[in-house]
């Protein structure tokens, strides 16, 4: 296993000179970034780098990453953009009798988000606020980064015009506090972050203020007036390959076949999108060792339709990381249902849910076949 940071690249080399190929590559680009290299046997500790040898067939698969990337960047890093975390709040500093309880057109079973309305001078404030604080300066390297669009700051979002809040992660549509006539202004969400509910996500904030300007700007939404919290959001950067050039329909890089890229290297976004990234290069790998047939997941289904985007189904020209949607998926064959003896084009719930029992349907056949 190579470790470097948080990347981990999981080698079984071949033969001994195979094994030496592959450790004085990974020497030869991480020299540039860091002092000190002096190992030259794939056993040997490089840093904070491991190199371990195993005896079986070449394998390598490349998972994840982080600032040490840099050590693969000039040989297959190909896209990036800044991703963000927003500060978590503590429930029990939350001020109940002003929040309350309450998803949105009251979806789900009512406590998966808190809620802080906002009367417009209570907006204005905040927004006001927030456009004055200071904010983090990037390093010359980190100012050529996009970001990801699904996930701006919310002082950038703010900077687009003083309402795209309002339109945006702080639209108040859907929402009716207790006890009014429910016309807010504005509304801050927060979601649950953690399984017993102590700890709750301030839902589209992340933001790269600085520590102290967080606080001060934060609180001076409702019901977060002594909100504790137990983290502070930030901006990181987000490296990604331009896979439908590189990679192979089961993940492989085309130039050398022997490695597989997973997770969110590949250019998929989401937890759970780069775990099912992870278990198909898994099953693919499985399935090359043990001789047998490559099967690949159904279009029609959430796993089948990323890996599609992911490995030639996107433009690679504008390749950038993607959460698993519906517009990924095949299309239905026909978007037109009838309804009372008339032909009618599907809503969007419609289609969602024929989509969905399209795609359960298929992935039982597919696992049947595995």
């Amino acid at each position: 296993m190579f470790n470097a940071g948080n990347i981990v690249v999981h080698g079984c080399p071949k033969d001994e000179a195979d094994g030496q190929q592959v450790t004085v590559r990974i020497m030869q680009i991480s020299d540039r970034y860091r002092e000190g290299v002096n190992a030259v046997r794939p056993q040997d500790t490089i840093s904070d780098c491991v190199i371990s040898r195993e005896p079986a067939e070449a394998r390598l698969f490349v998972t994840s990453y982080d600032a040490a990337m840099f050590i693969l960047a000039e040989a297959v890093v190909s896209g990036k953009n800044r991703v963000g975390a927003a500060p978590i709040v503590e429930k029990d500093s939350i001020d109940f009798e002003q929040a309350w309880f309450q998803s949105r057109y009251d979806k789900g079973d009512g406590k998966d988000y808190i809620n802080c309305a906002m009367d417009k001078a209570q907006y204005m404030r905040f927004y006001d606020a927030l456009m004055a604080a200071e904010k983090t300066e990037f390093k010359e390297w980190e100012k050529d980064t996009p970001y990801f669009e699904a996930c701006l700051p919310v002082e950038v979002m703010a900077e687009r015009g003083v309402d795209t809040l309002r339109f945006g992660p702080m639209k108040p549509v859907g929402l009716t506090k207790p006890n009014t006539d429910g016309h807010h202004y504005a509304v801050v969400q927060l979601r649950q972050d953690n399984k017993i509910g102590t700890l709750y996500n301030m839902v589209g904030f992340q933001t790269k203020l600085k520590y102290h300007a967080q606080k001060e700007v934060f609180r001076l939404i409702p019901a977060l007036e002594n909100a504790e919290f137990a983290r502070l959001g930030g901006i990181h950067r987000n490296m990604f390959i331009k896979s439908p050039d590189l990679l192979t329909g089961t993940l492989c890089l085309k130039s050398h076949p022997h490695i597989r890229f997973a997770g969110q290297m590949t250019g998929c976004e989401g937890y759970v999108e780069s775990t099912a990234v992870g278990l198909m290069a898994g099953r693919f790998a499985a399935a090359q060792i043990l001789g047998h047939d490559y099967i690949i997941p159904p279009a029609t289904t959430a796993m089948g339709a990323l890996l599609h985007h992911i490995t030639g189904g996107a433009d690679s020209k504008y390749y950038q990381p993607m959460n698993v949607n519906f517009g990924l998926f095949t299309p239905l064959d026909s978007n037109v249902i009838m309804v009372n003896g008339r032909k009618r084009k599907m809503d969007k719930k419609t289609k969602a849910e024929n989509m969905s029992l399209r795609a359960a349907q298929d992935l039982q056949a597919f696992m049947n076949l595995t």
